[in-house]
């Protein structure tokens, strides 16, 4: 065994003797230093293997990443540290055992076993952590104390013979001695906060409150250093995912300190802080709290940001030392010591082994790469805390906005919407990139430095290209951000059009309209088609600025090499610079995006400072009958607790944190009177009164009316005494309950939640109000009645019933579990009508204030509403009603009337006294009610025209679901499919397939030209890059010994560094717009991290260079002119690539948006019945936007980073044939990380994306309802459910990006396993005269991939998502159009026709869907040229079916209507309705002007349209506009009322002077004056034209000349109504009857 002694076997002397002293033979020493690590492996194993054994029997989940013992993270980063130094050691031994005669295992075995050791140890330490046994940390106690003392003898020795500093190995034992010194002191620690051994009582400990909660899941802030590096905590779940999908169960609570509301609170106080005694007016910085609140982590951030910058370096350096050392042999510098008789090397020595550069190179990387993902870690949970913080502040400030603010539009719902979808995110995507504010000079420099290094000045001319191609790059970008501004306002633009057509889609088709509507959104889009197209051209400037730049700078870097020095570099200087140079740009050009956000992110602070300082409300107290509304209200009371009772529900700690403590109770005025207003003025805003001179009492328990004519301040004055509007002078008083009373609730509600004060917010002077325009919340049926209150089965269904809901509710598919509200089913007005008074009875308040709850309702439900709901239910109760109306005929019932003129009140009194004191308004009402009252012996049969309709439409959706199953949205589809696949392997491979087939639809959409252009670009491109590096390779080997090498350094080592935290959506100047915020989850945008390297693979060409050395003797005169081509053309194809790409996806988007928008706005109104609203809307928006502005820059990085990858593994291989061996492991591991990461993303995203819609709607839910929020003094549950709904999105947010983080330190330490392998088969072959500069190389190569591996999948996970988005715009392109043709040709059909309108209908039967049954079965009727008709019958008799019929809307599939002479059907669809006209009973208006409404096709004169006007009473109206005729009409009418929209509905009609007009229920929602108007109107102007009216009132049809009574979709009786009048037992008498 000569050549393994351990002592070596030198002959001469004798290594084993000890007659000097034990301790002064080294190699003793060394022995001596083996004891420690041996006794622990014998002590360690035993009990690890027990442990493992027994593992089964732990503590649940969550307590085994509990970490016990303190001086926890240090321990880990000491024993990694010691770990790193026993590397050195072994290393240092084995190169300094090369130096001897015989081998010298005391040089290096220790060191192997003490590396051994430290690794047991960390295992071993990490055991008995989790299953708390501390008395087993004994061991590693005793084997610090041994291990220090056994390298201090060696140190004390090595000083002693005068071996110093300047030998390594002195160096390396001294740093051992401090870290077991360092690892004991930690150990002593544990003994002394712990006590578990040397003190009678140990200490007990519980876990933290987050880990005893099992819902927590989110397990980063608490597992041990190495999980918290790796996310190695994540991998159940990732793994999990391909079984079954992610879902908001799995991923759990949030822990307490990312919570919304911790952030908030310590967000507020910060804030609040600032607000000082002297200026109170001075706002608060929001700046300085955030600095307050969330400083630290960034700081902590910060710090790795640097750490992995330097290590970057690391990286270029070592291959250039490897390429330097390879063949030389290395310069003895150490020495032989005697006493040890072993040698001593220096420091310098050892980093001349290439081997050892070899590991050192892998370490650093490793190292970069995890503090770089912790730096992006902890930004981005910052962000997400920030994000949380400002939501619920926003959100506070939106419970206390004043009503005024938002009525007078300086706080529109689209800026508060604007707030929380884009201000937050700005301010979360600045802090995600703060540190690179300060990381990247520091970078830079370093990088300057270097250069000027390596090749002197030509190198700092070269930076020079780079610094003043910089202030480019921001142009670029600030234009970017630009374009995609005035993109997003088009956008907007264009989906309000798109909105407004699908919601007047009925009367379009049957105005014939509907292509006048599509061609202004398709002008529309033109324009956004331009700034689209301006946009790509930007982004594909910036993408090639970026390819281009190192192009150029290398070019002129060289360049001027070879004037100034008139020699060229060496090849490992070359290509080390050429590394650097990619170091540098990197930083260059984000620079400019980080100085982009951070401006962006100082205006949205600006918005938000502005928005928190703006008006509130006034504080409560009037509503405790105290007027005096005052501002401290605001502040946040001296009495609120800092600390969060844990105790308690969060919802009371919000609350008492937020609501100002209550005023002493004032002694009431009266004791009858509930609310009482005492001279008061108010406005709203402005500082004209709107009411003035307002005195009026509200009696106790009785009901109170308020009448008067539309506009005349009757809402006003609820909210007025709601204390929503601005008080100018006089008083409002509430009286308090009688203490009994208040007694009594409060013990009925101490036994439900025990909190008094609570009950006092709650109940006691909340008011149940139910406003005018309804309100709903999305949500189901039952909570939107319930609203929050406890369900009582008994009092919801008289609810229900007192609100006639059940037959709606009935028809619903899941009944009053049914989501309602935006995102639900679309209710018709007067079901959403009905569900707000519902929720004011339920309500269990002592004053209910209902707002005209009549307005949309027909007769029979107002009748029912009134009788059941208010006489009954509300007055048996003892409570106060307050109503608003316009129905006179209810006045008998009230007790108290209050009837309002002009904003003021005109009389306060009894039915009575208004009889005996103003007989003159007595009489007026008197005329107004033209029907009297009997209390009503109603036949429930009948029931009435409007809810018959709206229940028709509910049915009509719902039928069509069964026939429809397209219209489960696709996604729904697949689920199911994918449930029915029991088996498990089957439905795993499909949901890690890759859609193909959509890729391909999505291309081929945008042209094969454009197609074939980008790929045949695209591979030109990387070959003429790979040629200008073969020819500097060529240029700089020119007359060299093979030991050139090609240092291609770092080239990608840290080139990424910023991919992702930018999430790569830079290029798109606003991070997420279009509320997919999603984090960093999907790349949007080109990476332009690396788009910088392309070219670096080039050197591929370097390969060649050492092997055809035929050029070797030309002159650099050759070689410069072909260099500066070469640049020249790649500058060139980057150009072309980037352009091509960009408008490929163009073009694909303009097409895809053309064909999808004829294809629905052609379909039949069939469809637009069975497809949910909300879900036509998002193709618009949502899907339009990714296919415009996400697919291509996804697709352009995508297709990059491929290439490059398979470029570089191939000049890898080729380089070293041994590399491919270990390939297939590392593909391996590659393919199923990947196919993982792709599955968990997704589902993620969902999460993500499907989280955030509830948050963003919850926020302009609340705005909406303010009102009636606050008058039900709900404020605290919706803070909580802000909360909740913020939690759940940041939680979904959180895993998102640790997914992400969990994959691309995987690729990456993947990357750094294929540098190890390259170089050590490199080093390996170098024998073999393979020549340095091949190994250099290889290197190079090496290290591209690794940035572009964990580029390609999160491309592919993107594109995956986003091609989802083509799928579903091109499920709606298969829908069946309109046949809008006819089988007559427009030219056979008179001008003039229906000149008489004569109307034929024969044996007609009509359905809504082939699948569906007849609604209409062989009507028979004729109707005369001028004739009055009327229609009558009940729900679902098939009145409008036959109105539809009228115009080819439905399926006619027997019979014919013939109209003067032509049978409908064979009309082409434009002209037959063109031809007609009809009212329809929603009345829809456009924005626009009032001329746009009347007549969009721009025909008419303005005589006619005034003509139209006056007879429709409204020329007076319009005249007092602004403008007149082109007087503006907001969004859906809105600035007009109901009744004045119905209105202009029929001026509509009587500008198209058709001879026939068709009235489909078209007076539901006018007060009675205004429909006896327009009845006179509709006899004398349509005198001689044909009129069918669908009757909603019967009483409006006796006047008919023809009345058809319906039953079922057959004609019952047809008559004149007096004929049908005389048979009392008609259906006709028995309906006329109950109508009077």
């Amino acid at each position: 065994m000569a050549g393994l002694s351990f002592c070596g076997n030198n002959v001469t002397k004798n290594a084993y003797s000890v007659d000097t002293g034990m301790l002064n033979n080294g190699c003793f020493v060394d022995a001596l230093n083996l004891v420690p690590h041996v006794f622990l492996l014998f002590i360690t194993f035993p009990i690890l293997f027990i442990g493992w054994g027994s593992q089964s029997s732990k503590v649940q989940i969550h307590h085994n990443t509990w970490l016990h013992f303190p001086g926890h993270n240090l321990r880990w980063i000491l024993t990694f540290t010691l770990l790193f130094v026993h590397v050195c050691e072994i290393a240092e031994g084995i190169v300094s055992n090369k130096q001897m005669d015989t081998n010298h295992l005391h040089l290096f075995m220790p060191a192997f076993m003490g590396f051994i050791a430290a690794t047991t140890s960390v295992v071993y330490y990490h055991n008995i952590e989790t299953s708390n046994f501390p008395k087993l940390l004994l061991a590693l106690f005793i084997y610090w104390v041994l291990a220090f003392i056994t390298k201090s003898i060696k140190l004390w020795k090595f000083a002693e013979y005068g071996v110093g500093v300047l030998h390594l190995r002195f160096c390396i034992t001294a740093l051992l001695v401090i870290l077991y010194g360092l690892l004991m002191a930690v150990e002593i620690n544990v003994i002394r906060v712990r006590r578990y051994v040397f003190f009678a009582n140990p200490q007990k400990v519980k876990p933290p409150e987050d880990l005893q909660d099992l819902g927590v899941r989110f397990l980063q802030p608490f597992v041990n250093l190495l999980s918290k590096a790796t996310y190695w905590w994540m991998n159940p779940l990732i793994i999990g995912a391909h079984k079954r999908p992610i879902e908001l169960k799995k991923i759990g609570k949030l822990p307490i300190a990312m919570r919304a509301l911790t952030n908030y609170l310590k967000l507020k106080d910060a804030y609040e802080d600032q607000r000082n005694a002297e200026d109170p007016e001075k706002a608060p910085s929001i700046w300085r709290s955030m600095y307050r609140a969330f400083g630290r982590p960034i700081l902590l951030s910060s710090t790795f940001r640097y750490l992995a910058d330097l290590l970057g370096f690391a990286g270029p350096l070592c291959i250039y030392g490897i390429v330097e050392h390879l063949n030389k042999k290395p310069v003895k510098e150490g020495s032989v010591v005697p006493y040890f008789e072993v040698y001593f090397m220096s420091s310098n020595e050892l980093l001349q082994n290439t081997s050892v550069l070899a590991v050192l190179l892998f370490l650093a990387l490793v190292l970069q790469r995890t503090f770089l993902q912790a730096s992006y870690y902890v930004t981005i949970e910052t962000g997400i805390n920030l994000r949380g913080a400002l939501l619920a502040m926003i959100y506070n400030k939106i419970l206390r906005l004043s009503t005024s603010n938002m009525s007078m539009g300086e706080m529109t719902l689209g800026q508060i919407n604007n707030l929380v979808a884009i201000e937050t995110n700005q301010l979360m995507w600045f802090l995600f990139l703060c540190p690179n504010l300060w990381a990247m000079p520091v970078q830079i420099v370093m990088g300057v430095i270097l250069l000027y290094y390596l090749l002197g000045t030509s190198a700092l001319i070269g930076a020079s290209v780079i610094v003043l191609l910089a202030p480019v790059q921001y142009l670029i970008a600030t234009k970017l951000a630009d374009t995609q501004k005035s993109t997003l306002d088009q956008s907007t633009e264009r989906l309000k059009k798109t909105t407004e057509i699908l919601k007047g889609i009925k009367l379009l088709k049957l105005y014939a309209w509907e292509n006048i509507f599509c061609d202004s959104v398709e002008d529309t889009r033109g324009k956004e088609l331009t700034s689209l197209r301006t946009f790509a051209l930007y982004t594909s400037m910036s993408i090639f600025m970026n390819a281009a730049i190192p192009i150029a700078a290398v070019l002129v870097t060289f360049v001027s090499h070879a004037l100034i020095n008139k020699s060229k570099p060496s090849s490992s200087e070359a290509f080390a610079a050429l590394a650097l140079f990619h170091i540098l740009v990197t930083p260059l050009f984000l620079l400019s995006t980080v100085v982009r956000f951070a401006v962006k992110a100082m205006v949205s602070v600006q918005k938000l400072g502005e928005f928190l300082q703006s008006d509130e409300i006034g504080d409560d107290s009037w509503r405790n009958g105290d007027m005096s509304v005052s501002l401290e209200a605001c502040k946040k009371h001296p009495g609120a607790t800092k600390a969060i009772n844990r105790k308690q529900p969060l919802l009371y700690q919000m609350d008492s944190y937020e609501q100002p403590t209550r005023r002493p109770l004032r002694p009431n005025e009266t004791e009858d009177v509930a609310v009482k207003v005492n001279s008061g003025f108010f406005t709203w805003g402005s500082n004209l009164s709107t009411l003035s001179d307002i005195n009026i009492c509200i009696p106790t328990g009785q009901l109170t009316m308020i009448v008067g004519q539309v506009g005349c301040g009757k809402s006003s004055l609820l909210l007025a005494m709601l204390g929503e509007m601005q008080t100018l002078s006089g008083k409002v008083y509430w009286s308090k309950l009688p203490v009994s009373e208040m007694l009594h609730e409060a013990n009925s509600c101490f036994e439900t939640d025990g909190s008094f004060e609570e009950t006092r917010s709650k109940n006691r002077y909340s008011v149940g109000y139910a406003t005018q325009k309804s309100w709903l919340l999305n949500a189901t049926v039952e909570d939107n009645i319930t609203f929050g209150s406890p369900f009582n089965k008994q009092r919801y269904k008289t609810v229900i019933d007192a609100c006639s809901l059940q037959p709606d509710v009935d028809l619903l598919p899941f009944g009053d579990q049914t989501e309602i509200g935006e995102r639900g089913i679309n209710l018709s007005g007067g079901q959403r009508q009905r569900i707000c008074v519902a929720r004011a009875l339920y309500q269990n308040t002592n004053i209910v204030f209902l707002d005209d709850p009549f307005s949309a309702l027909d007769i029979h439900l107002s009748d029912h509403l009134m009788q059941e709901g208010i006489l009954k239910f509300l007055q048996d109760d003892k409570r106060t009603v307050v109503l608003v109306t316009h129905k006179l005929q209810y006045l008998i019932h009230a007790d108290w009337i209050i009837a309002m003129k002009d904003g003021s009140v005109l009389r306060e009194g009894t039915l009575k006294d208004i009889q005996t004191h103003d007989v003159e308004l007595y009489e007026h009402w008197k005329t107004l009610m033209n029907r009297q009252d009997q209390e009503l012996e109603k036949d429930t049969e009948i029931d009435n025209c409007q809810t018959a309709l709206e229940r028709k439409t509910l049915r009509r959706a719902f039928y069509s679901r069964e026939a429809k199953n397209q219209v489960d949205d696709d996604e729904e589809e697949e689920e199911e499919e994918e449930e029915d696949d029991d088996n498990m392997s089957t439905t795993t491979s499909r949901r890690s397939k890759i859609p193909w087939r959509v890729c391909w639809q999505y291309l081929s959409s945008g042209g094969f030209l454009m197609v074939f252009l980008m790929v045949f670009s695209k591979l030109l491109k990387h070959s003429v890059m790979v040629a200008i590096d073969y020819w500097l390779a060529e240029w700089t080997a020119k007359g060299n010994v093979p030991v050139n090498g090609t240092a291609n350094g770092n080239v990608l080592v840290n080139g990424t560094a910023y991919d992702d935290v930018l999430v790569n959506r830079t290029a798109y100047g606003d991070g997420p717009v279009n509320g997919t915020a999603n984090g960093d989850a999907n790349g949007y945008g080109p990476d332009f991290g690396n788009v910088t390297r392309d070219f670096v693979n080039a050197s591929a060409a370097a390969v060649f260079s050492n092997w055809t050395n035929s050029a070797a003797g030309l002159p650099d005169s050759y070689y410069v002119p072909v260099f500066i081509i070469l640049c020249g053309a790649g500058i060139a194809l980057c150009l072309i690539t980037s352009l091509t790409v960009e408008f490929l996806g163009l073009s694909a988007a303009t097409n895809l948006h053309h064909n999808l928008l004829n294809k629905i706005i052609h379909a039949p109104i069939r469809f637009f019945d069975v497809t949910p609203l909300g879900q036509i809307l998002n193709r618009f928006s949502a899907d339009t936007n990714i296919i415009d502005q996400h697919i291509p820059p996804t697709l352009e990085s995508l297709t990059r980073s491929t290439l490059l990858c398979l470029s570089a593994i191939g000049v890898i291989a080729f380089v070293t044939p041994s590399f491919l061996i270990a390939l297939i492991p590392l593909a391996v591991s590659f393919y199923f990380i990947q196919k993982y990461f792709r599955v968990a993303s997704k589902d993620l995203q969902d999460l993500d994306d499907s989280t955030q819609l509830p948050l963003l709607c919850h926020f302009s839910e609340t705005a909406e309802g303010l009102t009636t929020i606050r008058a039900f003094r709900h404020e605290s549950r919706f803070k909580q459910k802000m909360l909740e709904l913020t939690d759940t999105n940041n939680t979904a947010y959180l895993f998102l990006s640790a997914a992400n983080r969990w994959l691309e330190v995987r690729t990456d330490y993947l990357g750094a396993v294929i540098v190890l392998t390259a170089a050590v088969a490199s080093i390996w072959s170098s024998g073999k005269n393979l020549p340095s500069s091949m190994v250099g190389l290889g290197l190079t190569y090496a290290l591209t991939v690794t940035n572009y591996l964990n580029w390609v999948v999160r491309n592919l996970a993107d594109l995956e998502v986003q091609m989802a988005a083509v799928k579903k715009v091109n499920s709606f392109l298969s829908t069946e159009s309109e046949n809008y043709e006819g089988s007559m040709d427009t030219s056979q059909v008179p001008e003039d026709w229906p000149q008489h309108g004569e109307i034929k209908i024969q044996d007609l039967c009509v359905r809504y869907d082939p699948l569906l049954k007849p609604v209409l079965k062989h009507v028979n009727a004729y109707i005369n040229p001028g004739q009055k008709v009327g229609i009558c019958g009940r729900t679902g008799s098939g009145k409008s079916s036959l109105s539809l019929a009228f115009f080819n809307m439905v399926d006619v599939f027997e019979g014919q209507i013939i109209i003067d002479g032509i049978d409908i059907c064979k009309l082409p669809l434009q002209t037959l309705r063109s031809r007609l006209s009809i009212i329809l009973q929603d009345p829809v208006l456009f924005s626009g002007s009032i001329r746009f409404n009347l007549d969009p096709e721009r025909t008419c004169t303005d005589d006619r349209l005034w003509e139209a006007l006056e007879i429709a009473q409204l020329k007076n109206m319009v005249k007092a506009l602004t403008g007149g005729l082109d007087a503006v009409v907001t969004e859906g009418g809105e600035n007009f009322s109901v009744g004045q929209r119905q209105l202009f509905c029929l001026a509509r009609a009587f500008v198209r002077k058709s001879s026939i007009l068709i009235m489909d229920e078209a007076t539901a929602s006018i007060d009675m004056a205004t429909e006896n108007v327009l009845q006179k109107v509709v006899m004398t102007a349509f005198a001689d034209r044909t009129v069918v009216t669908i009757a909603h009132r019967v009483h409006t049809i006796l006047e008919a000349d023809l009345v058809i009574v319906m039953k079922r979709g057959n004609i019952l009786e047809i008559d004149k109504p007096e004929t049908l009048l005389e048979n009392e037992d008609g259906m006709f008498a028995s309906f006329v009857r109950a109508d009077m």
